[in-house]
């Protein structure tokens, strides 16, 4: 292969690499005062949803994360954002090890450190950005948000596994 074939061969994995990137999403989390708590990139996959979440201000310890059905933190308690994303046609029980679930909006746990800061990748194959496979779109007419909780989810009890209050929110558009 010549020279100029491999460097335009580079190229093009770059620029494709770069539209790839360029699609995903980066949603601002805030607190209930407001204040920046940090960020959580989406990137789609073919089965599902990446996230990659820098959060800083939290709580040492673990704290349930989950899909909201609307993108709407507005009020400081974020009770704007909805229940759980749930798929109609599915309308699931919640919880992760739930026999009869989980629902579209249920995540794994993160944990913060010492320092208030939790740094985590999930993956959801659950949900879609715009309803590739069938599964709930993030970004459909009405958006969706991601809220992170005080406590841990327990994975099982309803109607949010013990989750507690919501203390971050960010708008899923």
């Amino acid at each position: 292969m010549s020279a100029l074939l491999k460097t335009a061969l580079a190229a093009g994995a770059l620029l494709l690499a770069g539209a790839a990137n360029a699609a995903d999403t980066a949603v601002a989390i805030k607190g209930n005062t407001g204040a920046d708590m940090g960020q959580v990139q989406l990137s789609e996959g073919p089965t599902g949803v990446l996230l990659r979440l820098e959060l800083k201000g939290l709580t040492p310890g673990w704290h349930a994360v989950h899909f909201h059905e609307k993108a709407d933190c507005s009020d400081p308690k974020f009770q704007s954002a909805g229940a759980h994303i749930n798929h109609a046609a599915a309308k699931k029980p919640h919880g992760l090890l739930n026999p009869a679930g989980p629902d579209m909006g249920d995540l794994p746990n993160i944990y913060a450190g010492p320092d208030g800061m939790a740094h985590a990748q999930i993956f959801s194959a659950l949900v879609s950005m715009k309803g590739q496979g069938d599964r709930p779109a993030l970004q459909d007419a009405d958006g969706s948000s991601i809220v992170v909780h005080a406590n841990p989810d327990d994975y099982a009890t309803q109607p949010i596994g013990g989750a507690g209050d919501r203390v971050a929110c960010g708008v899923i558009k």
